[in-house]
């Protein structure tokens, strides 16, 4: 982000690096976020994501390193930036015999938001719970939990948002819902963090950052990581695509084979070795070999297939 406006950084680190019980789990990392962004955090559960978050905006003091987030020092300044940051849990924290009007009144009111009803009303109005008001937290679906959260998490009106695994269990159309919600919360200003394991959902992220055993992998839009890659893709339909996976599955040239669907993925970083790889069975009959452009899966499959678990 060489030549951006410092004013429109809301994190800048360098180096943080963060160990527990002599296991370090996140590793020499460096990154800046724009203000009024939405970057995501995807990798293989146990690789520092959540921790990396967490060091970010201050709410864990990092070994080594150093940065500012919201303009504040993430070391000197960590309770100021507190102030400022709304952070929504994967697993759902309100008060579940508390109605969804009583809820966020007592939230705006723990917070100081002037009006706390008034606050409510209008959050409830916005996120689509009127009608809603007076149902209690706990007995709301999952989807309609999550969007309480959410209203909860913003009603102090915080500038940046920290979202872990916000949309685990909720069905498609509540994941829709939930990240329209978020682009128009963007649009307004407020950065968001958020880790997830959906590839639709690293697609509505502005820019996305792939984090495996404390290591940052890469990091860009969807387009910069996809190209970064440098994989060459086949698409292979046909008879017996299991065995064909198996037997291409290990071979030099060949860095990722996954079935998708009726469809088998091969694909590889160097491609004259993919080819020579595959060479044996391009002229088979019952194969279709179609040339195709990588997924952001078939990337995030063939970054997990050669990091190092540092928890074994």
């Amino acid at each position: 982000m060489n030549g951006v406006d410092a004013s429109n950084i809301a994190i800048d680190v360098k180096g943080l690096t963060k160990s527990f019980g002599g296991r370090e789990v996140v590793h020499d990392l460096s990154m800046q976020v724009r203000r009024g962004s939405i970057y995501g955090f995807l990798g293989p559960n146990g690789s520092g994501k959540t921790t990396t978050i967490r060091m970010l905006c201050g709410l864990l003091t990092p070994d080594g390193g150093e940065g500012t987030c919201l303009g504040y020092d993430i070391r000197r300044d960590a309770e100021r930036i507190k102030r400022h940051v709304g952070y929504m849990t994967q697993r759902f924290s309100l008060y579940q015999d508390l109605s969804v009007r009583e809820n966020l009144e007592f939230v705006a009111r723990v917070y100081g938001v002037p009006d706390p009803r008034g606050a409510a009303r209008e959050m409830i109005r916005r996120l689509g719970l009127s009608g809603r008001e007076d149902q209690l937290a706990g007995e709301l679906s999952g989807g309609w939990k999550q969007r309480l959260a959410l209203g909860a998490c913003t009603l102090p009106n915080p500038q940046l948002l920290l979202l872990d695994e916000p949309t685990a269990g909720v069905d498609p159309k509540a994941r829709r819902d939930f990240w329209n919600e978020i682009h128009a919360l963007a649009a307004d200003g407020l950065t968001v963090l958020v880790s997830t394991h959906y590839m639709d959902e690293a697609e509505r992220c502005h820019e996305i950052a792939y984090i495996a055993y404390g290591y940052l992998l890469t990091h860009g839009t969807v387009d910069e990581v996809i190209a970064k890659s440098a994989l060459t893709t086949y698409t292979v339909t046909g008879e017996d695509l299991g065995a064909l996976g198996n037997e291409l599955a290990g071979k030099p040239g060949v860095d990722m084979v996954a079935p998708f669907g009726t469809s088998l993925h091969v694909s590889g970083r160097d491609t004259a070795a993919l080819e020579a790889a595959i060479a044996p069975w391009r002229d088979r009959p019952s194969l279709r070999w179609e040339h195709s452009h990588p997924s952001l899966e078939d990337v995030f499959i063939e970054l997990m297939s050669r990091s190092r678990d540092n928890f074994q």
